[in-house]
Order: C-alpha cells, then sequence, then structure tokens
C-alpha cells in the first residue's frame, strides 16, 4: 500500500516532535523540556514547529513572556498526554517484569507464623509470577534506609515517613490449656494468684494492661515467666506451663481449634493495632500494590470470619 493509500485513520504525527510537545506543554517551558530532554532550546522549538506544520495549527504562542498553549494546544494536550502516560506506565510495567528483585516485605514473627504465613498459598495462586522476600524486625522500619518495599507494624500507626493502613486492633485477653484448665481453679480471675503468667519481653505490659483493665493490678506478682518472643509465650501456654496473655485475633486458629481456651470472658482492646506500612511520597511499585489489593481483601475476609466466630 503507497502512502497515498493510507486511511486518514491511520495517520501519525512524527512521534519524536509529538514527544517534545507533551513535555513542553506539560512543563510550560521549552528551556525545561530542552532540559528534560537533554537537548537545545532551540532543538525543541524546531521539533514543536515541526508538529505544528504537520497539523496546520499553531500549537503555542510564543512571547516576550514566554510560551502558553493555543486553544488548539490546550485541547490537543488534554486528547495527548492520557495517551503518554498510558505508554510510560506500560513501559515501566513490562520492565518491572523483567526484573528478578522480589516484593520484599518485614513483618513482625508473630503475625507471620499465626496469620499471614498460612494465607500465602491464596497470593501465589493470584500472583504467581511475583516472588516473595519475608523477613522479621521489631525496630519500626525506616524506608530511607532499609530496602524494604512493605511493611507490617504494630503500634499506634503514627511512625514518621510512612503511610499507615489499619489492619486489626489488638485484642488481649488471658488464655490457657484444656489440660492446665482441668487441673488448676481457673473460674475467677482472682484464681490468677495460683498459676504462673506468661508473657513475651516484647509486651511486658500486656498483663498490666488487662489487669488495669478489670480493676486487678493487684495480681501483678512475681510469680510469670517472661519468653523472648509471643510465639514461644503461646507455646508454653498450649503445654500447660501457665495462663498467657493473648492477642486473640491472631490466635483465633488454637481457639477454634480447642489448643488454647480463652479464659474469665473479659476481652480488653488496647489502642493499638497491626498496621500494613508504605513510605510517603513514594508511588508502589506493580508487586506492591498486587500484594497490598491482596492484604487488604484477605484482611476483610479475616475479619468477617472473625464476628462470626464469635460468641
Amino acid at each position: 500500500m503507497t502512502e497515498k493509500e493510507v486511511p486518514q485513520s491511520e495517520w501519525l504525527p512524527p512521534l519524536n516532535p509529538l514527544h517534545v510537545f507533551e513535555v513542553a506543554a506539560r512543563l510550560g517551558s521549552f528551556t525545561k523540556a530542552a532540559e528534560k530532554l537533554r537537548v537545545t532550546q532551540p532543538a525543541v522549538s524546531r521539533q514543536v514547529r515541526t508538529l505544528e506544520d504537520f497539523l496546520g495549527v499553531r500549537l503555542f504562542e510564543r512571547d516576550q513572556q514566554g510560551i502558553r498553549l493555543t486553544p488548539a494546544g490546550e485541547q490537543f494536550q488534554r486528547e495527548v498526554s492520557p495517551a503518554f502516560q498510558i505508554i510510560r506506565t506500560a513501559a515501566a510495567n513490562l520492565k518491572e517484569t523483567r526484573k528478578v528483585e522480589p516484593l520484599k516485605i518485614r513483618v513482625y514473627t508473630t503475625f507471620a507464623s499465626k496469620w499471614l504465613i498460612q494465607r500465602l498459598p491464596s497470593f501465589h495462586v493470584a500472583h504467581p509470577n511475583i516472588r516473595l522476600n519475608i523477613s522479621n524486625v521489631v525496630a519500626p522500619i525506616d524506608f530511607s534506609k532499609d530496602r524494604v518495599d512493605l511493611a507490617i507494624q504494630f503500634g499506634d500507626g503514627k511512625w514518621p515517613g510512612v503511610v499507615s493502613e489499619l489492619l486489626f486492633t489488638d485484642l488481649i485477653q488471658p488464655v490457657c490449656s484444656p489440660k492446665l484448665l482441668k487441673t488448676a481453679r481457673l473460674t475467677e480471675i482472682d484464681d490468677l494468684r495460683n498459676v504462673q503468667m506468661l508473657h513475651s519481653h516484647y509486651r511486658r505490659t500486656d498483663w498490666h494492661d488487662w489487669l488495669a483493665a478489670v480493676n486487678r493490678t493487684d495480681l501483678l506478682t512475681s510469680n510469670e515467666i517472661s519468653f523472648s518472643s509471643s510465639i514461644l509465650t503461646y507455646q508454653a501456654a498450649a503445654e500447660g506451663v501457665g495462663v498467657a496473655i493473648g492477642q486473640i485475633h491472631l490466635l483465633r486458629n488454637e481457639i477454634t481449634d480447642g489448643t488454647l481456651v480463652p479464659l474469665f470472658d473479659a476481652p480488653f482492646e488496647r489502642k493499638l493495632a497491626h498496621y500494613v506500612v508504605r513510605p510517603k511520597g513514594r508511588p508502589l511499585n506493580r508487586k506492591a500494590r498486587s500484594f497490598l489489593i491482596w492484604l487488604r481483601k484477605s484482611m476483610d475476609e479475616f475479619t468477617a470470619a472473625s464476628r462470626t466466630a464469635s460468641p
């Protein structure tokens, strides 16, 4: 097919002048466009003139104050700019799929062990091409130093330099094994005097907070065992060593299957929670966005199931 036979619907303006126009219109300056494109200002002017000649309209007014779009130029920019953004996004996504870098997530060990890991198969079914690198650290994330895409943190949600999104609140309550419940008398809160009170080193105020909520801080004694992690604390409780102060949301499986039994029908919701956090002012890559969407959906399903399971 000769050039004369090309249908008008297939005509395209010269792409390099079109790109130069889009940048100059977006930045409002030939000089800034030249800096952005790493060419000279006269080169930008020539490319714009080429496009104007092709279209048969003036796209910019030029005067001593600089440049401004003509009405035709404004209309053309409105219609052309979204197309360039689509191209940029498509190119970035394609480039990203060729990278071998995994999605890096930092999370508390207890959250990973009791909630996240069992749900990861559903993520891999939905996103088989996304590799994950999951690490566990207690300290708050510093996205300016740590090479991490997303993090799940515990606290008040007010950390500098991040955007925090609530996952679920911290609901605490004493729990013990069915074995201990049979051998020890644990029908009243006062019966805690007769057992070992278990807690994690990192959550050493949990017993105080719960006892304060039920007006029984007088039960705080030296009759306690501290563990280096909540995982060990809950394992000790399951083995009948004593009564642990449990994170009820994270112990849903153990409570459902009877490994642990909540005591005294007195859960207490603290003013702390689990949050997923991301760096403020930094766009999320495609992999992080996919994980965040999956996490929200999984959390909604978990919350709905927890309400159904609650008495």
